[in-house]
């Protein structure tokens, strides 16, 4: 069957793997209709990803049916269903695990990072990492985990209706965190370089937007906080200014949750911490419930959903896409390989 496979030195080849063979016990055979390529490939393509095997066949962002399934697998999972998937592990043994937040794991294994991922015709899960999508097409499906992730920051930032909540960072992620910040009932102010994808934040749930490039962002945030401040702000981008911004921003006993990976060490203004007295905090992958609860607003019809998406492009094309994306990196929230 048909494989795509990225190296760290900008290399692409499509690869041809052998089909998976009928699922073992308690594991359901997929087949992927739809894989995005996210963040984390194009990192690795370029040789910033030093979490990804070299070489190694990405995809966690899944839009699939259930072909067959094994023996052991609950009756609700039946072949045909359209489906999507976690794409993390869990040891079930270390601190995270222990306190049930599985998602943070300390020796989590991400599809198409850390092992082999799902950019391929066919794959095998265990049935208790597949996730039945409802009403949902297969393509919309490959949007569910980069909208879960952004969907977890909020939660972790324990957002409600009072809050003013700043997004540094509309992609895919950040998109998340606006959506769910404003499904909770709070004031959304997001934060990017691009009109479009601000211009879209708008539609998706933002009352304000911030060009960080063009506009004095201290300045707007105190106009729209009543000289308080945002008390909450999620980093969705992971680049040293967007870090230091988050903290000089945010209000005094307000909330910092970072999603981004910075590139390059991170220098503070530690006095801030204790000052403003910060609860900074990380938000790391989705736990089970956030993708439930992003299938459920997916499932409204009300996301834009044809706007997320920059491209759908067949496995031949991958590797003039992952140049034209490494040349235009603004320009892309999500690009899907359709097998």
């Amino acid at each position: 069957m048909k494989a795509i496979q990225i190296s760290h030195n900008q290399e692409l080849n499509i690869i041809d793997i052998e089909k998976p063979q009928a699922p073992g016990y308690g594991e359901i055979l997929l087949k992927l209709h739809y894989v995005g390529f996210c963040g984390s490939d194009i990192n690795t393509f370029m040789g910033r990803n030093t979490m990804a095997l070299n070489p190694v066949i990405p995809g966690h962002e899944v839009g699939a049916t259930i072909e067959t399934v094994g023996d052991g697998v609950p009756e609700g999972l039946k072949p045909g269903m359209v489906v999507t998937c976690n794409p993390y592990t869990n040891c079930g043994k270390c601190a995270s695990c222990r306190n049930q937040r599985v998602n943070a794991c300390q020796h989590n294994e991400t599809l198409g990072v850390q092992r082999h991922g799902a950019m391929k015709e066919y794959i095998v899960l265990p049935w208790e990492k597949v996730i039945p999508a409802g009403l949902l097409t297969t393509k919309t499906c490959a949007l569910v985990e980069p909208m879960s992730v952004g969907f977890h920051a909020v939660s972790r930032a324990q957002v409600t209706d009072i809050d003013v909540v700043l997004v540094i960072g509309c992609g895919m992620v950040g998109m998340g965190a606006v959506v769910r910040s404003a499904m909770r009932g709070a004031t959304v102010v997001a934060a990017d370089i691009d009109d479009e994808k601000l211009a879209l934040a708008k539609q998706m749930g933002a009352s304000y937007t911030i060009n960080t490039k063009t506009e004095d962002v201290h300045q707007r945030l105190l106009e729209m906080t009543s000289g308080f401040g945002p008390d909450v702000v999620i980093e969705a981008v992971g680049s040293t200014p967007t870090y230091q911004m988050a903290v000089d921003e945010v209000a005094f006993t307000g909330r910092v949750v970072c999603i981004g990976y910075a590139k390059a060490e991170v220098s503070f203004e530690t006095k801030y911490f204790v000052q403003k007295e910060l609860d900074i905090r990380g938000s790391r992958n989705a736990q089970p419930s956030d993708f439930r609860a992003v299938i459920h607003y997916l499932e409204r019809g009300t996301c834009p959903v044809d706007a997320l998406i920059t491209k759908v492009i067949r496995p031949e094309e991958a590797l003039d896409t992952m140049r034209w994306w490494s040349q235009n990196p603004g320009k892309v929230f999500r690009i899907l390989v359709e097998f």
